[in-house]
């Protein structure tokens, strides 16, 4: 373990002629302002609405949640309604962790990496700090949310913008003409953003901007925003706005002031893939050796995959098999879990073998 409190390890191979491959999966849950504490549960979905807090009377409801209906007769890990399940992502350590006690069992593999980074909730910032010396493999995948069979080649583009607006203060009975309240500002410049860009309007492959914090007094004001876009075009086009409407508010409050600062997070991984096919190509192979039908996604988020792909690991993600993440109704059925397993230990064999 580092000093960034990533955790890196390796497992020697007996196959010297096979690449070697890694795994990464993140240790931090999101806070969606529910309890820290997760009291898992294991549950048999026999078709009826699943009770997971009989004392809060808390109901994972069928009519709400109908993909649970694939799950008939089976098994699913969910919490008690009262804090996300937190399977993003302790779902993928339980798999890395599983993957390598199996291979001891094994016939044989080449060397496998694994890496475990905090901080992905909030910017894939582990994944940032990685020291890629200690994971030097060719390629590598992430383990990370995600319905049974599915992959993510995708990803969006990413940025954060911290806007800034300095208002100009002043007592009420001589504010006319001279007070420039810093709150209406930054109200101001989100009213030149269309209200359908947003993440409740939009899906597939639509960006979004996404205004996410505003902290203000009567001097200041601080404006968060995320920017999201698949298209590398339309990801600065984005950007580029961003500038245009904090010019055009300098225009309209010249006693005031506007300043913004806009960071990119992470981009698509879709280019990275493509210069080095094996990952996918594993990826793929193994899943239809274990009949596993693939779907393939374009990511509306980012993984730590992102991350290693742009500084030249390319690193596809594949599911753990659960459901409804960041929700306090996210569930885990055993059987899309256990999937998840066989698929890493598959790509190990057939890393070392193809």
């Amino acid at each position: 373990m580092d000093a960034h409190a990533i955790v890196t390890g390796i497992k020697r191979g007996n196959r010297p002629a096979a690449p070697p491959i890694g795994f990464i999966a993140h240790l931090d849950t999101v806070d969606i302002g529910l309890s820290p504490v997760v009291r898992p549960q294991v549950l048999r979905f026999k078709g009826e609405d699943l009770c997971i807090n009989r004392q809060e009377d808390i109901w994972l409801r069928v009519a709400e949640h109908p993909e649970i209906l694939d799950w008939l007769g089976e098994d699913i890990i969910v919490g008690d309604g009262t804090s996300v399940l937190g399977a993003d992502n302790k779902a993928a350590i339980a798999v890395i962790m599983t993957l390598l006690a199996r291979l001891d069992h094994e016939v044989g593999h080449g060397d496998v990496f694994v890496a475990f980074v905090p901080d992905e909730e909030i910017g894939l910032r582990g994944a940032k700090a990685m020291d890629l010396s200690r994971f030097p493999c060719d390629f590598a995948y992430t383990i990370d949310c995600c319905e049974l069979g599915e992959v993510v080649l995708e990803t969006f583009n990413a940025a954060s913008c911290e806007i800034g607006f300095t208002g100009v203060s002043a007592h009420p009975m001589s504010a006319k003409g001279m007070l420039v309240n810093p709150l209406l500002m930054a109200m101001d410049f989100i009213s030149h953003f269309d209200r359908k860009e947003t993440p409740e309007c939009t899906e597939g492959r639509d960006g979004f901007y996404w205004f996410k914090d505003l902290i203000a007094n009567d001097s200041e004001a601080i404006l968060t925003a995320l920017i999201r876009d698949f298209d590398t075009d339309g990801f600065n086009r984005r950007k580029h706005r961003i500038a245009e409407v904090a010019e055009q508010m300098r225009s309209r409050y010249p006693t005031g002031n506007v300043r913004y600062q806009i960071t990119d997070t992470y981009r698509n991984i879709s280019t990275s893939l493509a210069r080095d096919e094996r990952a996918v190509a594993l990826l793929f192979k193994a899943m239809e050796e274990l009949g596993i039908g693939k779907k393939v996604i374009a990511m509306r988020g980012g993984t730590d995959g992102a991350v290693l792909s742009a500084k030249g690991i390319p690193t596809p993600n594949f599911f753990t098999g659960a459901y409804n993440f960041h929700s306090r109704y996210e569930f885990l059925p055993v059987p899309a879990f256990e999937r998840s397993l066989e698929v890493a230990l598959k790509i190990c064999q057939l890393a070392a073998f193809d």
